[in-house]
């Protein structure tokens, strides 16, 4: 980390809350550094580089996967956190964390895994997460999960906001063993919100992907630079650009473009953020945990220029008849994949079969549920294949 003096209300590495199954410190990281190598490291982070964002693996190899996306997230939450003089290892790690619970197909994916669990406890990507790092990601023989700080969990499940009042929810019910009494006898604060570093991490995801949607966008031809042009952000910004650069190619205008609506949106999440924390009185790291609201956040103006890009994107983007093509293409391989697994368990690799030979279904289709999510987009294509194709049937 940059030798900066922190804020009094950054969280700091040599004050952690420890770690839920006590390991002695390293001598060469702090602990966030510690947890970031951890999920780097990590089979489910190494899965997100053929996850996608919008498009799907095989579509082309120059669109956002989880992975890029990820990275490019961790990245903006890192100059943030610096900015605010909080502990930017925390703040990255956290964002390199926030999608490892994402299925195959993006958001597509998601939500047929909800349909195909809505009798069996549900899904939801952000407990997904949680459960990667938690219970499902073992590489250690001494404990399950990746035995990350407290700081970082708490900022994995909480980076959006206070969640108790979603924990009767039958997708959060893994959660419930972490408040106050669990089970689990690690209080992670629910009704809380999290540290500023995680708060960084949640408003990096929004903006990272609101622009790599605009570029996306335009390189895979859902809409045009002149379509863009009467879009609050992005509009401006490429008049911009035209001004300072009369001969640019369409190209450099739409990288330069973004980079410059890139730049916007961070200034103004500092210039409210510190708004924010004066006026509330933000002093401590308990204070932050107590505010009224959530304090790294986009300025009132931004927010209503965001919702117009976004409700641009939804229409010309989300909703283009080609990606709508895939997202069926996607829902059905996943249905499919679902229902024979859940009547055929003995068809998955032993590691993910053996815990679904239950006569409880619920618990044979957590463990098809894991098993699905944790697929990249090829590899689920590649598996269907070879289940449904009597071309390939000795290809298994």
């Amino acid at each position: 980390m940059s030798q900066i003096e922190l804020a009094t209300y950054a969280e700091r590495a040599s004050q952690t809350q420890g770690r839920r199954f006590f390991e002695p410190p390293s001598r060469t990281r702090t602990a966030f550094a510690r947890d970031r190598d951890r999920i780097i490291h990590a089979t489910a982070f190494r899965r997100l580089k053929e996850k996608t964002q919008v498009f799907v693996a095989h579509e082309g190899d120059h669109y956002r996967t989880r992975l890029t996306h990820s990275l490019e997230v961790a990245q903006i939450a890192r100059s943030l956190a610096h900015a605010l003089r909080l502990d930017d290892d925390l703040a990255e790690t956290i964002a390199l964390a926030h999608d490892l619970g994402h299925p195959p197909f993006a958001h597509a994916g998601e939500d047929e895994l909800v349909v195909q669990m809505a009798d069996y406890g549900g899904f939801d990507h952000n407990v997904q997460s949680f459960r990667v790092v938690t219970e499902l990601e073992n590489r250690y023989p001494q404990f399950e999960g990746l035995n990350l700080s407290w700081e970082t969990v708490e900022g994995v499940i909480k980076h959006n906001g206070p969640v108790s009042h979603r924990l009767d929810e039958p997708a959060w019910s893994v959660v419930r063993p972490y408040r106050q009494g669990g089970e689990a006898d690690w209080d992670l604060r629910l009704g809380t919100f999290a540290s500023l570093e995680a708060q960084c991490a949640a408003i990096a995801d929004d903006i990272a992907y609101n622009n790599h949607d605009v570029d996306d966008g335009v390189q895979a031809g859902l809409f045009t630079l002149a379509d863009l042009a009467e879009v609050p952000l992005i509009g401006p910004m490429l008049a911009q650009v035209r001004r300072d650069w009369p001969a640019i190619d369409d190209r450099m205008l739409r990288i330069e473009a973004v980079r410059r609506m890139i730049g916007t949106m961070v200034e103004d999440v500092l210039a409210e953020t510190a708004r924010r924390l004066e006026d509330d009185r933000i002093v401590t790291t308990e204070d932050v945990r107590t505010a009224r609201r959530t304090l790294v956040d986009f300025s009132r103006p931004m927010h209503a220029d965001l919702a117009i890009l976004r409700r641009f994107l939804f229409e010309r983007m989300y909703r283009h008849y080609r990606v709508n093509r895939t997202r069926s293409q996607a829902r059905r391989v996943l249905s499919q994949l679902f229902a024979l697994f859940m009547a055929e368990p003995e068809v998955m690799p032993p590691e993910w079969g053996a815990p679904a030979l239950t006569e409880n279904r619920t618990r044979r289709a957590r463990a098809v549920c894991d098993y699905i999510a944790g697929m990249t987009d090829r590899y689920a294509i590649e598996v269907h294949q070879k289940l449904f194709s009597l071309d390939l049937a000795l290809d298994l």
